[in-house]
């Protein structure tokens, strides 16, 4: 039997991986084959034998994914090239071998002595599937991978924790956070003796560092919006769709984000590109894009699929097709190699969820050399805010642009043009 054959920057990567790392490759890197090598080294394997080297007695082994990912059995695949199996006595080994989603991960609370590989970054923030995290952590070997692991300094504290690096995150907050004064929530001013903070995340953060044979062409394609309709929702803080006042911060950038994303000039300018490009994945954010987008005339001969909240279907196998997917249900989990061109209808708050979802046509096993990003925005003050922060590889933050761009919102009565 021949050992599996992986890139060198794959093999380099595990040598340099330890138990609780975040293994951090670009998104098509290999991160799953590269996690599964890990703990077949762990458990006794060679990976740069000539032949195959049975693993001495390896722990039972939990994979902890995605639904799509589960549900498509992309990591069945990456297992049998080590001849092992979710499925009993299909496998080499007698070990146990779980592919679930986090939406499942409390299931494995209680297990003990086993290894997990925790795919995709989910553990951010302190709520139910964090807490469940720290529990498997203190009693199990366990691995993360993510193609960006972080958006600040924040979203590092779980894994911070179940290092030992920090017994809480009252703890982590004592340390590094200064709060903002006079916030009706907490709200981070800035990180303090972050020079520590870096030393930290270098200690946990296995990056693979490989050459794609890809070339990114990303595009921002101006589109227009209507002027008028904008300065009246900033002038009168009202919802002319629901006929009511405007009074958070999420309602007012939801609005204005709606003025720009329905005009038709950026319905003109997709149509323009898939002129040139007659297979292409098209990412959204709203419902009433998800309206425009499928009631759109793309020819007789197009076919039109999509993945979301709603539906999850099949990408199409056509000369001519779109894929019409909303951001946060498809975003990671799944690769196409069937297009090289990927249209951002509107624009993501996250820079992460951009990166993700430019990542699903820039694999390794691409037939495509050159890929295609086109990025429709406009020149609102929202979108070139929205721009601005993904730039920075920021997340954007609605309420601070309000605070910069305006007085605080308030209840206001209905204007006499509605």
């Amino acid at each position: 039997m021949a050992v599996v054959s992986l890139y060198d920057y794959q093999l380099e990567a595990i040598d340099r991986m330890r138990n609780g790392c975040i293994l951090c490759g670009g998104v098509g890197s290999g991160k799953s084959l590269t996690s599964i090598g890990y703990f077949y080294e762990t458990q006794g394997g060679n990976l740069r034998s000539k032949r195959y080297v049975r693993m001495k007695n390896p722990k039972d082994l939990y994979i902890i994914t995605t639904a799509r990912k589960r549900d498509t059995l992309e990591w069945e695949g990456e297992l049998a090239r080590f001849l092992m199996s979710t499925h009993p006595g299909v496998g080499l080994y007698s070990n146990k071998v779980v592919v679930d989603s986090w939406n499942n991960i409390k299931k494995y609370e209680g297990v003990e002595n086993a290894f997990f590989i925790f795919d995709e970054q989910r553990v951010v923030g302190y709520g139910q599937w964090t807490k469940t995290f720290l529990k498997i952590t203190k009693k199990n070997d366990w691995i993360l991978l993510s193609a960006t692991p972080g958006d600040c300094w924040s979203d590092y504290i779980p894994v911070f924790i179940a290092n030992g690096f920090y017994r809480n995150k009252t703890h982590f907050n004592e340390e590094h956070v200064v709060f903002k004064w006079g916030t009706k929530y907490p709200q981070i001013d800035r990180y303090v003796n972050v020079r520590r903070l870096e030393r930290l995340r270098d200690r946990i953060l296995v990056t693979m560092d490989f050459e794609r044979k890809t070339v990114p062409h990303h595009e921002d394609v101006i589109v227009s919006y209507n002027k008028s309709k904008y300065l009246d929702i900033h002038r009168l803080r009202w919802d002319f769709w629901n006929n009511k006042p405007i009074e958070s911060a999420s309602e007012f950038c939801y609005a204005l984000r709606k003025v720009v994303n329905t005009d038709e000039s950026r319905q003109t300018k997709l149509l323009e590109i898939l002129e040139d490009h007659p297979k292409a994945i098209i990412f959204y954010n709203f419902d009433y894009e998800l309206d425009i987008l499928k009631n759109l005339y793309y020819g007789e001969d197009v076919e039109i699929a999509e993945w979301n909240g709603h539906k999850h279907q099949e990408i199409p196998s056509g000369e001519k097709w779109v894929y019409l997917v909303q951001y946060n249900a498809g975003a990671e989990g799944w690769n196409c190699i069937k297009t090289d061109t990927i249209i951002f209808y509107s624009q993501n708050y996250s820079y992460k969820i951009v990166t993700q979802a430019a990542g699903r046509i820039d694999r390794l096993n691409t037939p495509y050399t050159d890929l295609y990003y086109y990025h429709l925005r406009s020149k609102s003050g929202i979108d070139l805010a929205i721009t601005r922060a993904l730039k920075n590889k920021k997340r954007f933050n609605e309420g601070a642009y309000i605070s910069r761009c305006m007085k605080p919102l308030h209840t206001t009565t209905m204007p006499m043009a509605a």
